[in-house]
């Protein structure tokens, strides 16, 4: 028996809670952050790609899968396909009226996401964070925070490998006396902070949270409230690099996406 992937496990908690918003935003979660590997018509060319598109009365639909195999029994063999992130396929997409159908016929998360889905899906994911400069004056223990935003935050974390140490989450209060929660990253790698800031956003928009806000700050170990953020933080830690990073594969950069012809 195969092994469900993740975007399996997160589409059949979807089915099993259909009139619950969580499970759907963590489907559509999953969804952004799986590797895809689209079906093509042709091999890549230089950045250009050519996706096979589907004609069906619902409309035009890409294919895209969460796992080579499944395209592969999908096509009846070998085919050509582009692996992309799935935000960077999704905002590919925006504007083309076309439509994505993942794992068709070959999986129990097979679904159609139409033309209205994508625009949502690549309006949540480019929601930024904003950039406001306040200086803590005391931090404290977390407290209050719903389950699923540190499940979402441990998820996120997990997956940025290499962009900093550790980060811990605290309550805190500014200068200015308001207050409310920071997520501080320890000794980040340089040029890794909007990548980092912009995983603590999507935490949050996919946590299902309404009016949620969680600061972000980028700290050195040696920095004296690294020291107080270890007394009392909700320490999280992220993955390092067994090996110097391999050259970028063509789709994972989501500044230079390929281009559908």
């Amino acid at each position: 028996m195969t092994t469900p992937t993740p975007l399996d496990a997160a589409h059949a908690a979807m089915d099993a809670a259909p009139d619950d918003t969580g499970p759907r935003l963590r489907f559509f979660e999953r969804l952004a952050d799986a590797e895809l590997f689209l079906l093509l018509e042709n091999e890549p060319e230089g950045d250009g790609i050519d996706p096979r598109v589907f004609d069906t009365e619902d409309g035009r639909f890409v294919l895209a899968f969460d796992r080579e195999d499944r395209l592969a029994e999908f096509a009846g063999g070998i085919a050509p396909y582009a692996a992309l992130p799935g935000r960077v396929l999704a905002g590919m997409l925006q504007g083309q009226s076309l439509g994505l159908a993942i794992n068709p016929d070959v999986a129990p998360s097979a679904m159609l996401l139409g033309v209205d889905a994508i625009t949502w899906l690549t309006e949540t994911l480019a929601h930024g964070p904003t950039q406001t400069e306040a200086r803590p004056q005391e931090v404290t223990a977390p407290t209050g925070l719903p389950e699923s935003l540190l499940t979402a935050l441990d998820a996120k974390l997990a997956a940025m490998t290499g962009r900093a140490t550790l980060a811990y989450l605290a309550g805190v209060t500014y200068d200015t006396g308001a207050r409310g929660h920071l997520l501080a990253f320890i000794d980040v790698v340089q040029g890794a902070e909007g990548a980092l800031a912009r995983a603590v956003n999507e935490a949050l928009a996919f946590s299902g949270l309404e009016a949620g806000s969680l600061d972000v700050a980028f700290l050195r170990a040696a920095d004296p409230v690294s020291a107080q953020l270890a007394r009392v933080g909700l320490r999280f830690d992220l993955p390092q690099h067994d090996a110097p990073d391999p050259r970028p594969a063509p789709g994972t950069n989501p500044d230079k996406p390929p281009i559908l012809r």
